[in-house]
């Protein structure tokens, strides 16, 4: 095998084309083998085998920095420098990460995880680089999707302008993780049809060139002048136009070809942007028939493409329900990033197809479009993962809560999500929302209650978030007493403890109250609903009675509920209570499974258990 030769970093720099082809090949098997099992990204990373082979073929990783945008499509890049053996553990607990870790290697010259961040961070690290007199190239990674990003575009149009010198490769597929919609990919789909512009180009100069005493003369002259060749092929070239030198399309799975255009870029003095087309979910039938399934995908049985476990999951409860609520109210707009599939609104997309968008990787615009929805008279479902609202918080205060207009910020994969790490885990979101004025915050313990909140949520007529986890609901109490604003709900009546929880830790906290109470230990099982208003009453009333307070949120302990009950507690002088509070500490939680992760920070249930029977002793 190929891959025996490949140990340490520049190893591939030995082999020739026809190794290389063979190498390309043991990789794509390797890590369908290793995603089949552990679960990952595999469309994005069969995608660009070829693609990561020849750039490491032609850069020396020992001091040329790449930076991949997002960082997903990162397995080929760790085998080829030293975690061969170690990819088998890729996502999982104590093991390496899905995405580049500095902690790693340093290989990884800067950690990714959210979209569009590369050209800003290659071209800081390239300035650092002439600033200090040092001599190493900067290269860019980015997708096609990843470019419709606007901070991708200011980061091209300060490129542009200051001419610095790094290299951008384009990773065109033509696909993110949903279908790009977006003006960038109609300007990418004319450039992807002059795919003889190069040789067209270059055969132009050749001829002109060749011409007796004034050949070039003239050829100096048209170089000069950046619309007279392009133009005449691509009418309107926007990276030329902002200064960057474009060069391509190049077949992103010819190693040879994309190598002879990389060498080429390196002896350019101004930025270059190379426009490599690739195939997403490369050699896989399944992944390149289905790549959004394959984007991101559980373990999966490599014979016929099937995921091992199905079930309903908070994200499908949320599409069901707003397609029947739609059908209803002609008002309800469903938006989401680029995510259609991931957050549930692919059966919305096809039934309401015009009051369905998808604006591309771009929340900061999603959610101002949505308060422009909203300001006249229509109700803007918007639809994002927790960790990508970090992305558009200016937008939530400014434009949204500020005019106190009724938009919907429904927050998918809130709390742990598990293997994607710390760049994914949805931890924040009740602590950066609480602070805003005029926004009310909900969270279902339940797919009932999550229907419910929504049908809350689209009468309310003000400012809302809705927040649920990643996957289904925990089994347990059924109650669902009446959503009406800033009323908790009471599950549970005992003497002992006053256990309150929000979210997806309710059930959690009903499992604990029921096992305490085959210990003889009764308890109060408070399901807050709202985190904002806080139903303090209730909440007062159950602490005042039994002086003993479990907390517990699938959030960070400060600024959620942890720190709205010390608040209380606080407010109100309450300094002879005894309070647990179990909520994730002040840092980045790293990659793992949900259980695993909950019983590393003794959140599970019966370390929860343990630590109450301890101090009742």
């Amino acid at each position: 095998m190929i891959m025996e030769k490949i140990n340490k970093t520049n190893d591939v720099h030995q082999l020739d084309y026809k190794e290389k082809s063979i190498l390309a090949q043991e990789i794509r098997d390797t890590i369908i083998d290793i995603v089949s099992k552990n679960g990952g990204h595999l469309a994005s990373n069969l995608g660009v085998v070829e693609l990561t082979i020849a750039l490491e073929s032609v850069f020396d990783m020992t001091k040329d920095k790449i930076i991949w945008d997002v960082g997903h499509q990162c397995y080929v890049h760790k085998i080829l420098n030293g975690r061969k053996d170690s990819l088998k553990t890729i996502r999982q607990l104590n093991g390496i990460s899905g995405f580049p870790k500095t902690t790693e290697s340093f290989t990884d010259c800067f950690n990714t995880g959210h979209s569009s961040t590369s050209i800003s961070a290659a071209m800081g690290i390239a300035k650092a680089r002439d600033l200090q007199k040092k001599d190493y190239h900067v290269i860019s990674v980015i997708g096609d999707g990843a470019l419709t990003g606007g901070m991708a575009l200011e980061a091209l149009n300060h490129v542009g302008c200051t001419q610095t010198k790094m290299i951008i490769i384009l990773n065109d597929n033509e696909m993110s993780i949903s279908k790009n919609i977006s003006g960038m990919n109609t300007l990418l789909t004319k450039l992807r049809s002059k795919k003889n512009y190069r040789h067209t180009n270059q055969r132009g100069k050749e001829i002109i060139s060749s011409i007796p005493a004034v050949g070039k003369v003239i050829t100096q002259v048209v170089r000069k002048s950046k619309n007279a060749v392009k133009q005449v092929f691509i009418p309107g070239m926007y990276f030329e136009e902002i200064g960057i030198k474009y060069l391509g399309p190049v077949d992103g799975h010819n190693i040879e070809d994309m190598e002879t255009l990389f060498k080429k870029a390196q002896d350019f003095e101004e930025p270059v942007l190379i426009h490599v087309l690739t195939k997403k979910g490369k050699g896989y039938t399944f992944a390149e028939e289905n790549p959004s399934k394959f984007h991101g995908i559980g373990a999966f049985e490599k014979g016929t493409g099937e995921v091992l476990t199905h079930s309903k999951s908070y994200s499908h409860v949320f599409g069901d329900c707003l397609v029947k609520l739609a059908s209803k109210n002609r008002k309800i707009v469903a938006i989401t990033a680029a995510m259609r599939d991931g957050v549930g609104l692919k059966d919305f997309s096809k039934k309401y197809p015009n009051r369905f968008f998808d604006v591309g990787i771009a929340e900061e615009h999603a959610l101002t479009f949505a308060a422009g929805l909203a300001k006249e008279g229509m109700i803007p479902v918007v639809s994002i993962y927790s960790s990508f609202y970090q992305r558009a918080y200016d937008q939530v205060i400014h434009d949204i809560c500020m005019q106190n207009l009724p938009v919907i910020l429904c927050v998918d994969r809130a709390g742990i999500v598990g293997n994607d790490g710390e760049t994914h885990q949805g931890l924040f979101d009740l602590a950066f929302f609480k602070i805003v004025p005029n926004l009310t915050i909900m969270a279902p313990k339940n797919f009932a209650e999550l229907e419910r909140m929504l049908e809350f949520a689209i009468s309310f007529k003000k400012p809302v978030v809705i927040r649920y986890p990643r996957g289904g609901e925990l089994v347990g109490c059924s109650s669902l007493a009446p959503i009406k604003l800033g009323k908790a709900e009471l599950l549970m009546s005992g003497e002992d403890y006053s256990i309150i929880g929000i979210g997806n830790s309710v059930l959690k906290g009903y499992q604990l109250a029921l096992s305490l109470q085959e210990k003889g230990i009764s308890c109060d099982v408070i399901n807050v609903r709202f985190l904002k208003p806080l139903d303090s009453k209730m909440i007062l009333k159950s602490i005042q009675k039994t002086k003993h307070v479990i907390v517990m949120e699938d959030g960070v302990i400060l600024g959620g509920l942890s720190s709205s009950i010390k608040e209380l507690l606080a407010d109100y002088s309450l300094t002879d209570v005894s309070i647990q509070y179990y909520a994730y500490p002040d840092e980045f939680i790293k990659q793992g499974s949900c259980s695993q992760i909950e019983k590393k920070y003794g959140l599970d249930i019966a370390s929860i258990e343990k630590t109450v029977l301890k101090e009742k002793r």
